[in-house]
């Protein structure tokens, strides 16, 4: 992973760019998520729509990966495949989805549900959301990224669910993935510094039970280990000398 890079004022402003093509891009797959829409369907057209803002899906191709979302349904916790698998009422689909702008990423994602949820997949959905919101207070200038990991957790935990620890947030730039690796979990006042101009992506992933993951054969798709039910939030924020700036805002961050 490369090094911490704290981004210029013109970075900052390319940044805003793609962090609002970016989310507009998630709110298009919400929009989509129902019943008897196909995963395929919601990434075609996620697609177009980046491309139709002059920017590039961030994740087609990156690391071989074959499409421009991740769409994971229910026990999938990050990296599904969009393909011909139909939603049904009751699913809850996880959309990541990353967008590069003249040589710069804005990375989010969201869980959202097909029809009507249960009202334990409904709690899920809340709780992860919220964590983000948690752990993004601490995103200051002069607290410890181990601050916002403690938060994420303590928050996720103390509402009886998992937090997955085999994959974390990281910081975004003219890359999808840079230096630090930003945790959701473990004791605060650890890790860098956090400094003007750092940009980083908080992303909560929550499950209804075990923490524990497994990749499928398919070599991206990771599931929950006891097949229950997962959930992943995640904004791209730029740290300030004031209050974090969250650069994929979207008018559903706080539903």
């Amino acid at each position: 992973m490369s090094a911490i890079t704290i981004k210029s004022p013109r970075e900052i402003e390319i940044m805003r760019q793609a962090g609002r093509i970016t989310a507009a891009a998630r709110t298009l797959a919400r929009e989509m998520v129902a019943p008897g829409i196909t995963t395929g369907q919601i990434d075609r057209e996620v697609r177009r729509f980046i491309r139709k803002q002059g920017a590039e899906p961030t994740f087609l191709g990156y690391g071989g990966y074959p499409a421009s979302v991740c769409l994971s349904v229910n026990e999938e916790v990050i990296h599904g495949i969009p393909g011909s698998r139909v939603l049904r009422d009751g699913d809850i689909v996880s959309v990541d989805v990353g967008a590069t702008y003249k040589g710069y990423v804005g990375d989010c994602a969201g869980t959202y549900v097909a029809g009507t949820a249960s009202e334990e997949a409904a709690r899920l959905i809340r709780v992860t959301r919220q964590s983000f919101f948690e752990g993004i207070k601490f995103a200051r200038a002069g607290y410890r990224i181990g601050d916002i990991s403690h938060a994420v957790q303590e928050y996720v935990e103390n509402n009886g669910f998992g937090i997955v620890r085999d994959y974390v947030g990281h910081g975004v730039g003219s890359v999808m993935h840079e230096a630090p690796e930003v945790p959701n979990f473990g004791p605060p006042g650890r890790g860098p510094r956090l400094v003007k101009g750092m940009t980083i992506a908080v992303e909560p992933m929550v499950t209804q039970g075990t923490w524990e993951v497994n990749v499928l054969k398919d070599g991206w798709t990771v599931v929950t280990k006891d097949g229950k039910l997962a959930a992943h939030y995640e904004n791209t924020i730029l740290i300030t000398d004031g209050e974090p700036e969250i650069l994929t805002y979207a008018e559903d961050l706080y539903e």
